[in-house]
């Protein structure tokens, strides 16, 4: 049976604090026997799950973004200690934890609207921004929280300066491809090398 592309939207994360988390989730393996590590290609911090869609609300989707994002400028974001999702002894999902960003909320609540005023039926869930590291806990031996506390990898600091649109592959790594960029203004903020 073929499987059908799905779409979300994401806070792209760059390239240089991706390679710094591939280096920290090689460590995680090492002590976290799950059954699915993410490539570090494929991390993301999740705003919308559309699902499957079709040509033309996919493109009502990204016009309503472009629109709602137009004047919306890059921020700061805090990586910051790790949590799971799922049962306390056997989790289902490991992900690394973002500090409260205000602005990483109302971008979320202007994508969410957005997708929801293109058409799309989205997860009413409270917004719960992370970064999924690894899937299915994979051992007779029960998941012990306190290896969390033991684990806990240095806080990373980045850019959010693109939200994008990925769509998923699922037999082939890398999984997720971009199919459009919504690039965020530059901020003051960013520092003198950023024009």
């Amino acid at each position: 049976m073929m499987q059908r592309t799905h779409y979300f939207f994401a806070v792209n994360i760059p390239e240089e604090t991706k390679s710094v988390m591939k280096a920290q989730i090689e460590k995680l393996q090492q002590s976290f026997p799950f059954k699915r590590w993410v490539h570090y290609q494929d991390l993301h911090i999740t705003l919308a799950f559309l699902g499957a869609a079709e040509r033309e609300q996919l493109a009502a989707a990204k016009k309503q973004v472009s629109d709602a994002l137009k004047d919306e400028g890059s921020f700061p974001l805090q990586i910051q200690g790790l949590g799971i999702f799922g049962r306390e002894d056997s989790p289902r999902v490991l992900w690394a934890d973002t500090a409260k960003s205000k602005q990483l909320q109302l971008i979320r609540d202007k994508v969410f609207s957005a997708c929801e005023q293109a058409g799309f039926q989205l997860e009413t869930r409270a917004f719960r921004p992370h970064i999924t590291l690894a899937r299915k806990w994979n051992s007779k031996t029960r998941f012990q929280k306190k290896m969390l506390e033991e684990l806990q990898p240095d806080p990373l600091i980045f850019q959010g300066k693109e939200i994008v649109l990925y769509e998923t592959h699922l037999t082939q790594l890398p999984k997720y491809e971009a199919n459009a960029v919504f690039p965020l203004q530059s901020s003051t903020l960013e520092g003198e090398g950023d024009e």
